[in-house]
């Protein structure tokens, strides 16, 4: 027995030593294929694919109808499919749109269409009826003539904001560049497209690619198939099938050099930079799952290099990212991020290092690990949503993958290795064949870029534009204070000035497709006011009056700091230019002649007694204010440039008034139109509040 025990024993540690080996991490266990519920699916005879997810843990049920296209080239007439979709939601033949708004509302229901889908959610018991109202304006729009109209003058403002707007021009100029004017993704809205697009041009849209074989339709929530089908059948099976000529694209290449899109935007104190170029990826190819992982390592939000390397390393942005996407047609390589204007050219080289790095170093497991886990575990909590199911029963369809492709993502995830993701790399960021774009101020970062590739510039829908004209040194004769008194002199001869008493000037101050009531008062020369309202609701109050000031926005009273109280004395004063020729304490400083509207125009410098400055143009042919620009502090410290512009001016009793005035503000710009300008009117201090 002993011997026996010692012959056991004996054998421990080697067995100890064979189970744990601490100087290496368990093998981890093979990925499972996952059971994935399958939706019920049917196609009826007009070629309308379904698709059924049934879930009853709420009593709601949703229908999406989706075309199975990727968009056409709609070229002059780009946004007649956004306006196709908008127009299919407010009219029927049966119903106008107060009707339609009123029927959804009294359901409860959310509605909606767009250029290539069509969507309606309610609870259970009310579904059949918002499924028939979804069915009318699939089948029967009306195309209503004035709400075209309407349409229009909403997509035309939105547009209007877009040119304000340094990310969506970034977007345009990079989509123009990368897959051209003759591709579905390089089509741009302009005014004069949206302008064109007749109710004829919106009908035949939808006339042409709304056909049931050319459609798949969803339902996810409370619902059967049996009940789904039903509904179907009733609703959408009398629509007729059609041929639906599927147009071929030429399949956009890459630049054979990379090169810099520099789009000027003065007003801008961060440059947009977007790095772009189609890839041929397409949607479950074996490439498509170590693509993913590859991207996300480079730029997939607060984990990738980029991010650590711009923002956490140099500090040049909020965020830096990446992405690869698969697509039907074409896919592409982008990177973006918003730097401070200085950090441009750095920036660019940083991109640049991260893109060659990610391509010849190589990556080590644990880096590769922690992505795929990463990945793993969003596709994980992503089969929590019925909605899911949904969409992977639909990419199956519209991509013809194989009926499993869900069921092994994660084997295939698993199965990437450090190797696989390097050749990810070198196969699809080609750092020597990008489009970069950048949307900035050109006279402070185009120094440099020329290191990173040719330099050319767009305008914002992506058309080839010369470069802004330089600067030049104004000419030795002229000097600050005497431009300043040839502005002072183009408003008002001294008898116009000291006839001049009140001022009331009322206008419409347009902010992002809304219109604002302006009011100004001014008795010269110490007393002014201005107030912003809308529907009687002042928002906005600035007042000098007996030497107190008001600075109140939405009824809360902000600071009066130095620099706002110069700027309103010199408002209140109403001759500024003269103001601030006679007024002890202000500087200036002559700078240089450059194009404001096509036109030459002088600047000023003007330092006030609280040290802020502010520079003022003027036409040197005129010699009236032509533009005005400040920075005041942003939100994280940034600095946010101001510029105002003033045209058309009005003579009234002989002194000149601005009557158009633009505030471009970097994101915003508000446009501020005076229509009604009276003076001397015998204002006193008791009429302003």
């Amino acid at each position: 027995m002993k011997k026996s025990l010692l012959y056991i024993l004996g054998f421990l540690p080697v067995v100890a030593l064979a189970q744990v080996d601490r100087s290496k991490a368990p093998a981890p266990a093979p990925a499972p294929a996952i059971k994935i519920a399958q939706p019920a699916t049917y196609t009826l005879p007009n070629g309308l694919r379904v698709f059924v997810v049934t879930n009853r843990k709420i009593p709601q049920v949703s229908a999406t109808l989706t075309l199975d296209m990727d968009g056409i080239v709609e070229g002059d007439k780009t946004g007649v499919s956004s306006l196709a979709g908008e127009l299919m939601r407010r009219g029927t033949k049966t119903m106008n749109k107060a009707q339609l708004d009123e029927a959804i509302d009294f359901l409860g229901a959310t509605v909606g269409t767009s250029g290539m889908s069509a969507s309606a959610s309610s609870l259970k018991n009310n579904f059949p009826k918002v499924f028939a109202l979804l069915s009318d304006m699939i089948l029967r729009p009306s195309f209503p003539a004035t709400e075209l109209e309407k349409a229009r003058t909403q997509s035309l403002s939105a547009l209007q904001q877009q040119k304000d707007n340094p990310s969506a021009i970034a977007t345009n100029v990079a989509n123009r560049l990368a897959y051209g004017k003759d591709h579905p993704y390089g089509d741009i809205e302009t005014e004069a497209s949206l302008k064109s697009i007749t109710v004829p041009d919106v009908r035949n849209y939808v006339n042409t690619y709304w056909k049931p074989n050319n459609a798949f339709l969803v339902f996810v929530g409370d619902i059967s198939a049996a009940e789904a089908k039903t509904l179907t059948d009733k609703y959408f099976g009398a629509w007729k099938r059609g041929t639906v000529r599927k147009q071929e694209y030429a399949l956009p290449k890459a630049p054979a050099k990379t090169f810099i899109a520099l789009v000027d935007r003065p007003a801008s104190v961060q440059s947009q930079i977007e790095f772009i170029a189609p890839v041929e990826l397409r949607p479950g190819t074996p490439d498509a799952i170590p693509v993913s992982v590859m991207s996300n390592i480079l730029g997939g939000g607060f984990s990738g290099r980029l991010f650590a390397s711009l923002r956490e390393k140099y500090g040049f942005t909020y965020g830096a990212y990446s992405n690869i996407s698969p697509n039907r047609l074409v896919g592409s390589f982008t990177a973006t991020a918003s730097v401070r204007n200085e950090k441009t050219d750095s920036a660019l080289g940083a991109f640049v290092y991260e893109f060659n790095r990610i391509r010849g170093e190589a990556i080590g497991d644990t880096e590769v690990t922690r992505m795929k886990n990463y990945l793993s575990g969003s596709f994980a909590r992503s089969l929590e949503s019925p909605g899911t199911i949904a969409q992977f029963a639909l990419n199956i369809a519209r991509n013809k993958l194989p009926a499993d492709y869900y069921q092994t993502y994660l084997q295939r995830l698993a199965g990437v290795s450090p190797d696989a993701v390097t050749s990810m790399a070198n196969k699809y960021v080609q750092p020597g064949n990008l489009v970069v774009v950048i949307v900035g101020n050109a006279k402070q970062i185009a120094p440099g870029l020329e290191k990173y590739g040719e330099v050319r510039y767009f305008d914002v829908y992506g058309n080839p534009v010369a470069a802004p004209a330089a600067s030049r040194k104004a000419d030795a004769s002229l000097t600050a204070q005497s431009v300043l008194q040839k502005a002072a002199d183009a408003v008002a001869k001294p008898e116009a000035m000291s006839a001049l008493k009140d001022v009331v000037i009322n206008g419409s101050l347009g902010v992002m497709g809304q219109a604002l009531d302006v009011s100004e008062k001014i008795i010269v020369p110490g007393t002014y006011s201005m107030d912003i309202s809308a529907g009687g609701q002042l928002f906005q109050r600035q007042q000098v009056k007996n030497g107190k000031y008001v600075n109140t926005r939405q009824g809360q009273e902000q600071p009066a700091e130095e620099s706002f109280k110069e700027n309103l004395n010199a408002k209140a004063a109403f001759f500024e230019d003269a103001y601030l020729l006679k007024t002890p304490g202000y500087q200036f400083t002559l700078g240089d002649i450059e194009k404001v509207n096509g036109k030459d125009a002088v600047a000023v410098q003007v330092q006030g007694p609280s040290g802020k400055s502010n520079t003022h143009y003027y036409d040197l042919a005129s010699g009236l204010r032509v533009k005005s620009v400040t920075e005041r502090e942003a939100p994280g410290g940034q600095k946010a440039l101001i510029q105002t512009f003033y045209s058309e001016y009005k003579t009234f009793n002989g002194v000149q008034i601005p009557t158009h005035v633009v505030i471009d503000q970097g994101q915003l710009k508000l446009e501020l139109d005076r229509s009604d300008i009276k003076v001397n009117t015998g204002l006193k201090e008791s009429d302003m509040q």
